[in-house]
């Protein structure tokens, strides 16, 4: 499965999820309710994967955490916020550079409109 169709079915989850029960709640509510949902439709989704860095010849552990991991490709990033700082999505551009991973959604079930919360972000990983 590629990285876009496994967005495709990660987006209309979110649409589902963001219908039944409307914006406003924890941040952690959305992830065990999407994981959940996703592992039905029969994804294999990783919650809280620690993601480590590294720098020169050194790996450190504390990298960062992914809210979600889906198919070990898609980097999902969840927030429950009035408004996203523009920050969001460079973080989330940071993580799919760290993590050698090409597509990432960063999605605020926040907003009034959960199309407007949905971005995807993209890593161009270089040519070696």
């Amino acid at each position: 499965m590629t990285e876009n169709e496994i967005a495709r079915i990660v987006v209309d989850a979110c649409y589902r999820i963001h219908r039944d029960l409307g914006p406003g709640l924890l941040e952690t509510v959305y992830e065990v309710v999407l994981a959940y949902e996703l592992s039905l439709l029969g994804l294999r989704v990783e919650r809280q994967v620690r993601i480590p860095i590294r720098w020169k010849d050194i790996t450190f552990d504390e990298g960062f955490r992914a809210d979600l991991l889906v198919e070990d490709k898609v980097i999902v990033e969840l927030k429950s916020v009035e408004h996203l700082p523009r920050v969001s999505g460079k973080q989330t551009l940071t993580h799919l550079r760290l993590s050698e991973r090409r597509l990432g959604l960063l999605v605020n079930f926040g907003e009034t409109l959960i199309k407007d919360g949905i971005k995807r972000v993209v890593n161009g990983l270089p040519d070696d």
